[in-house]
């Protein structure tokens, strides 16, 4: 027996693809849908977590600058404290050259030569005086050449002039006050 079916099978079977088409559109549209979601939420997170990583990084920023800025502080300070040690060094080094100035100046002056006035500044000494003779002024500047403590002596002028009626020689001198060690002394000598 042969079967006929009068039923529209076509029109089923396109109401079926219509269906498959329609489910197939809605899953794709979900799918889209969840997609487009995840990846909206995917670059929320990463931005939301690099704001926060640049917040985290301008408090630090600011922390460090203020910590460079006691460093800097402190650097001055020692700065500071380190020019007034080399002062106070200075002071304790230089604190004893007026002595051995004045002590060699007594020693190295020959008889006949009288000192007027003594400047110094730094290390170069300036001294006016009167002498009998010129060769006192010469052994004088001998006498200092031979000093460990003095050393380049300049004549700067010498002058006959009248001093209570008599003749003397006024003369202006420079020399260089060295700063020898108390033990090289002791070796000089």
């Amino acid at each position: 027996m042969i079967r006929i079916n009068l039923l529209p099978h076509r029109e089923e079977a396109k109401k079926a693809r219509r269906e498959q088409f329609m489910v197939l559109a809605g899953l794709v549209f979900v799918l889209a849908a969840l997609v487009v979601f995840a990846g909206y939420t995917l670059i929320g997170n990463a931005i939301s977590n690099q704001e926060n990583s640049n917040e985290f990084l301008k408090r630090e920023i600011a922390v460090l600058d203020k910590q460079l800025d006691q460093i800097k502080r402190l650097k001055e300070q020692t700065q500071a404290l380190l020019a007034r040690k080399q002062v106070i060094e200075n002071l304790q080094r230089d604190r004893g050259e007026t002595v051995y100035l004045l002590n060699e100046l007594v020693r190295q002056v020959p008889e006949g030569i009288y000192l007027k006035s003594l400047k110094q500044d730094g290390l170069k000494v300036g001294v006016v005086g009167h002498a009998q003779s010129n060769a006192r002024i010469s052994a004088l500047m001998r006498n200092l050449e031979a000093s460990p403590w003095l050393e380049q002596p300049q004549l700067v002028e010498s002058k006959a002039v009248v001093v209570n009626g008599r003749r003397v020689y006024e003369f202006g001198m420079n020399f260089v006050l060295t700063r020898v060690k108390p033990d090289d002394v002791k070796e000089k000598k």
